[in-house]
């Protein structure tokens, strides 16, 4: 399974605001750390912020910070909240044309492991990223600082 670029930004978000408690970051600002689209980015925000992940402070001087603490924000839930689909297979989905279906114990395997994935997952914090957060910052602001693709 491949995370799609959304949820993969998405948690790029959480970490860099997580790094940055106690401040308002921009959108700009972590998309010129990271290298990428400021449009792209305003969606995964939008998203973020419509499930109560980060809130956003509107007007002059503002930006976003996490809504809620790291602890409290579940790397498994965040990404069965960001990816479209998480079907691995054709046959996962309802218009299923796979004419072994009936027979095929793939499913089921592949079921089994998706579950396995989202556990550990689950079992996982915004705060088990930001473990080394002085790290995290260095490795952040010591590469220089692309203009984003647009």
């Amino acid at each position: 399974m491949r995370l799609s670029s959304f949820s993969d930004y998405s948690l790029r978000v959480l970490m860099y605001l997580g790094v940055h408690a106690g401040r308002l970051a921009t959108i700009a600002e972590i998309a010129a750390s990271y290298g990428i689209s400021e449009n792209h980015l305003m969606k995964v925000v939008h998203q973020l912020g419509r499930l109560s992940y980060i809130e956003t402070v509107r007007g002059k001087g503002g930006g976003m910070r996490l809504a809620k603490p790291p602890a409290d924000i579940r790397l498994g839930e965040v990404i069965r909240q960001t990816e479209i689909d998480c079907a691995l297979v054709e046959c996962f989905g309802a218009a299923s044309t796979c004419q072994i279906q009936a027979a095929c114990r793939l499913p089921s395997i592949l079921d089994e492991a998706l579950a396995a994935m989202f556990k550990v997952l689950d079992s996982y914090t915004l705060a088990d990223l930001l473990h080394s957060p002085g790290q995290l910052t260095q490795v952040l602001f010591a590469r220089p600082v692309t203009q984003p693709v647009v």
